[in-house]
């Protein structure tokens, strides 16, 4: 059984609407971001597609996978994508204790923010909570620190394995809008999906003459 919305239920923006969900705009403009990353069989290949189609994202990336993968890293800052925190190692909110999830989300500060230096590049102040989980008392530390909590609008479904690739691309397709914010995975288990999709969403947003900018194009907030 499925347990997310593809499309986030607009009951669930108002009753967190100290969260972002989405960024309306008259521009047609939208907001590819990937999480879980950086992974060299997979990030290598987004930045590529990314590239080839002349579109920005932001990738939400995990501490310990930065440490393993510092040039890909790199590799994501130089091409003028974003970055934003998604905790060191992946940590569920709603599983851990306050001190523990903070100590997390603070190593992954530390380790961004140490491989950024080299390129004289400036972290945006933005968290994604794995899986979309965080506490209350979690949320609003974080947003103390000035960081904004990044959700989405909508999510691909890349990582569901007990769906089509068809379905994962439709998912997209059939319910994006300028302004919304599109989850996808630069993971193993993502791949098989995004392989398909991204390329077909791309190509589909260029036709339509929708613009894929980083999260910071429109957010604006202190960094770091």
């Amino acid at each position: 059984m499925k347990l997310y919305w593809v499309k986030t239920n607009a009951f669930i923006r108002r009753v967190f609407s100290n969260y972002i969900w989405l960024l309306p705009n008259n521009d047609k403009k939208v907001y590819l971001t990937f999480d879980d990353g950086p992974i060299p069989e997979i990030t290598e290949w987004i930045l590529e597609e990314l590239q080839m189609h002349n579109a920005k994202a932001t990738f939400f990336c995990i501490g310990k996978n930065v440490e393993a993968n510092p040039e890909l890293f790199e590799k994501i800052i130089a091409q003028g994508h974003s970055i934003g925190n998604h905790t060191h190692n992946h940590l569920n909110g709603w599983k851990s204790n306050t001190t523990e999830y903070l100590e997390n989300f603070q190593n992954c500060e530390q380790t961004l923010s140490k491989f950024s230096a080299k390129l004289n590049y400036v972290l945006p102040k933005f968290f994604r909570p794995p899986y979309g989980k965080i506490k209350k008392s979690q949320a609003k530390i974080i947003k103390n620190k000035g960081y904004k909590i990044i959700m989405w609008d909508i999510v691909s479904g890349d990582f569901d394995c007990k769906i089509s690739k068809e379905k994962c691309l439709n998912n997209i397709i059939k319910n994006i809008e300028a302004g919304s914010i599109i989850v996808f995975h630069d993971s193993l288990k993502a791949y098989k999906n995004l392989k398909y999709a991204l390329p077909k969403v791309l190509a589909y947003l260029q036709e339509n003459n929708f613009n894929c900018v980083q999260l910071d194009t429109d957010i604006k907030l202190p960094k770091n």
